[in-house]
């Protein structure tokens, strides 16, 4: 608000019944300023509507320079407006009020090219009337750098300084008769002046007239955004300089004219959230209001939203289109991702004071009704004051700016970029989105702006200082639920999408909300529904394929499902081998030069790959399985299953312990004694394999460890539970466990406790010699099958090299 108004008497014995009044940080048109602008800064009024200075050229102003001054005095230009001298203002033009005096001295500007603004007045002593006025040059004066209100506050966009201490300037004054007349008049400038096609920048003569009104709003209730709304204009109009206002006025108005309607029926959402929490006390609904005590924000979560976070809540979407200024509802949505791919609703608000304060406490808010637990990731459209309020409220949860949000941005911000070079928009794409590390993307992106150009451009700087926060490679090791980095995920900008529109008031809202609360959770229940009733079609014979089939939900299965059979096109092949860890060099045959690489470690069963496709959306990627393939790993070890994908993600019981289902157990506990057994194998085969007498000695365990294991196995299914636990004997002394055994007579014997340790430790060292030498045997067929594929691969080129020179002899 503007700074209290000085009132300063004067001993002038002319005055003595006066006041002067001096009005400050008026700009903008004054008092008949439709509040077109985002900011009240008074120095931005001869300022074009980005921001910039108006461009002035030598000779392109509508007035002449003169040069002025005498001996011991420097030489100033005075800028003389030209133009019909009828319509120029002079001492003694008399108007029927001040409101004409400043119409006519504001038109008067509009045809000769400067912008004006009320600058001082004088008051009657008496009755506080106004009894003087005078309206100035925009660039009147010079900036006040020591004003409390700029000294006090961090200046966060600072302003070029336009005001240069111009004198022109008109002064009425009220006669006895009530009418006004001009005082004085000063028609030089100090400054050049604006050129005609220029003029509509000025901010005293942007105004949206009446017509352009009525257009605006009928635009905007049929969906359309400021852009199009102004293309529509200019169009209607015939020129950017005949619709009298820019578009940033325009988007100031669409944004002011949808928070008057919303205040005007901000009760009515109050009194359904009443209702809803009195129907429902877990409903929850808090509303921010001023000192004054109205409304500015509200924000409300149902019992669904706030079960569903308990299950879905690692990653959050705060969807803020509606400030693209297409909506009439500054209606925010938080959403997620539930175990069906499916967009999931975390809570909702209408903002209408868009400010850092005003975002932390919504996210307090929303923090507060979600029990406290924050999310793991969050993204958002690219808003320097939503990030500075997230860091505030979510310091360690990771913040995403929506990539397609800031790729629609590209569009705009480089449209004379996409229009000259119609492959800019697939190496853009190809720069982002397709680079697999970080300095593979840093040299794309430098190749990028270099071929087309735009180093300088400031809005592709501005990303490009974000892009930790947007571009994959930077944020693909912290889990956001997507499916793939390329594709757009479902839970931005959809969850209301066919019910919530540009066009929707908050008259329609309530219905609509509802119907589209009602459709989801319908959609829902089809796929549980699907997932437990239907079973997928398996493409493998592989364990892993079918485990995956009975855990996941149908659409995950389906994605997995695509990975595993993607493995088949692809070929591990170690690279170093640590011990603990195995590095494997996954590729397809012949594209070597763009492998991944997977970091294998046998004893925990944990992989990591290059790709970073599990840690970026919970699923492992082909990479992986690819590995896993060829070291024989057959079913899925239990960390890499999330449970928010899996059908019983909803449930209370956790997917680790889940003993019921035997065969699962079976298999993992296979497939970890597998691996344990091999790699162990491993290292007896080197040993045994130094000298003739190692191995003779080996091979000598090797055959009697195949005879014990064959003998476990014989008696395996009478001795021990399906999932390897022995069984408890009822004839045993004191309730003590009992296990068969088989002497070496084959002589049937009830063993006791210590005999029974014996024969297990001899079983399991038996068990580990026929393992090894299996493995040995399949290790060497591996080999053997490898290098005849080789070998075939090899004559297949040779003979296709042949037939291509046949072909050119002959």
């Amino acid at each position: 608000s503007p700074s209290p108004i000085p009132i300063i008497e004067t001993p002038d014995r002319h005055m003595e019944n006066e006041v002067i009044e001096f009005d400050i940080g008026l700009g903008g048109g004054g008092e008949g300023d439709d509040g077109l602008d985002i900011d009240d800064d008074d120095d931005d009024d001869d300022e074009m509507a980005d921001g910039s200075p108006l461009p002035s050229a030598p000779g392109s102003g509508s007035g002449v320079g003169v040069p002025v001054g005498g001996s011991g005095s420097s030489t100033i230009d005075l800028y003389i407006p030209e133009g019909d001298l009828d319509l120029e203002p002079y001492e003694g033009m008399e108007f029927e009020s001040e409101e004409a005096a400043k119409a006519f001295y504001n038109s008067y500007a509009r045809r000769v090219g400067f912008s004006t603004r009320v600058s001082s007045s004088r008051r009657s002593r008496k009755d506080g009337a106004i009894i003087q006025r005078s309206f100035v040059c925009a660039k009147e004066g010079f900036r006040n750098l020591n004003e409390k209100r700029t000294r006090d506050r961090e200046i966060k966009r600072p302003r070029t300084v336009t005001r240069v201490g111009c004198k022109a300037m008109l002064s009425v004054k009220i006669q006895d008769s009530g009418k006004w007349v001009v005082s004085g008049f000063v028609k030089e400038h100090n400054h050049e002046l604006v050129p005609p096609d220029q003029v509509h920048c000025l901010r005293s003569h942007r105004q949206i007239s009446g017509p352009a009104k009525t257009l605006i709003d009928t635009l905007q209730a049929a969906g359309m955004g400021p852009r199009r709304i102004m293309s529509a204009l200019i169009k209607e109009y015939g020129g950017i300089s005949k619709v009298g206002f820019t578009e940033v006025d325009c988007r100031n108005y669409m944004r002011n004219n949808r928070q008057r309607s919303l205040e005007g029926d901000i009760q009515l959402l109050l009194d359904y959230l009443k209702q809803m929490h009195a129907e429902n006390p877990s409903f929850f609904y808090a509303v921010q209001g001023d000192e004054d005590q109205s409304v500015n924000n509200v924000f409300w979560a149902d019992h669904k939203a706030r079960t569903d976070y308990t299950y879905f809540g690692d990653t959050v979407t705060f969807d803020t289109t509606y400030r693209s200024n297409r909506y009439r509802l500054p209606f925010a949505p938080f959403t997620g991702v539930n175990h069906h791919g499916q967009p999931v609703l975390f809570g909702c608000a209408f903002l209408i004071n868009e400010s850092e304060s005003s975002f932390v406490w919504l996210f307090r808010t929303w923090l507060m009704s979600m029990s406290g637990r924050p999310p793991v990731s969050i993204t958002t459209d690219h808003d320097s004051v939503i990030q500075s309020a997230l860091i505030k409220v979510f310091p360690q949860t990771r913040h995403r700016f929506c990539k397609w949000h800031i790729f629609k941005k590209c569009q705009e911000k480089l449209s004379h970029v996409f229009l000259r070079h119609p492959n800019f928009e697939a190496d853009f794409h190809k720069c982002v989105n397709l680079t697999d590390s970080v300095e593979e993307f840093e040299t794309c992106w430098l190749s990028l702006v270099e071929r087309y150009d735009i180093q300088d451009h400031e809005w592709l700087q501005t990303i490009y200082f974000a892009r930790r926060h947007w571009v994959p490679v930077y944020i693909r090791d912290t889990f956001f639920a997507e499916m793939s980095i390329t594709q757009r995920s479902d839970s931005m900008n959809s969850y209301f999408d066919g019910y919530i529109n540009a066009s929707t008031n908050l008259n329609q809202f309530f219905k609509l909300y509802e119907k589209a609360l009602e459709s989801r959770c319908e959609k829902e229940v089809k796929a549980d529904y699907d997932t437990i009733n239907t079973s997928p079609m398996l493409k493998t014979p592989s364990p892993m394929e079918k485990q995956a089939s009975e855990l996941y939900t149908r659409k995950i299965f389906t994605r997995f499902q695509e990975e595993l059979v993607g493995t088949l096109t692809f070929m591990a092949s170690k690279v170093e081998d640590d011990g603990d860890i195995i590095t494997y060099q996954v590729a397809k045959f012949g594209e070597d030069h763009k492998a991944y690489h997977v970091k294998f470690n046998v004893l925990e069963m944990n992989a990591t790959c290059s790709c970073q496709m599990f840690e970026f959306s919970g699923l492992l990627c082909r990479h992986v399985l690819a590995v896993f393939r060829v070291t024989n790993i057959l079913t899925l070890p239990s960390h890499y299953i999330l449970k928010r994908w899996t059908r019983n993600a909803k449930s209370s019981v956790i997917l680790e312990e889940h003993s019921t289902d035997l065969l699962s157990c079976y298999l993992e506990s296979h497939t970890v004694r597998y691996s344990t057994l091999r790699h162990e194998a491993f290292k007896f085969v080197d040993e045994g394999a130094r000298t003739l007498d190692t191995y003779n000695v080996a091979m000598e365990a090797l055959l009697q460890a195949a005879k014990r294991v064959a003998l476990a196995a014989k008696n395996e299914g009478r001795n021990s539970m399906p999932n390897g636990r022995a069984r408890e004997d009822p004839a045993s002394d004191g309730g003590q466990t009992g296990y068969a055994g088989i002497d070496q007579q084959g002589m049937g014997r009830l063993l006791s406790q210590d005999d029974m340790d014996k024969r297990l430790e001899e079983l399991s060292r038996e068990l580990d010699y026929a393992n090894r030498k299996c493995e040995v045997y399949r290790a060497n067929l591996l080999s053997v099958l490898k290098d005849i594929d080789d070998h075939k691969q090899q004559l297949s080129v040779k003979v296709h090299n042949i037939k291509l020179s046949m072909k050119e002899s002959l």
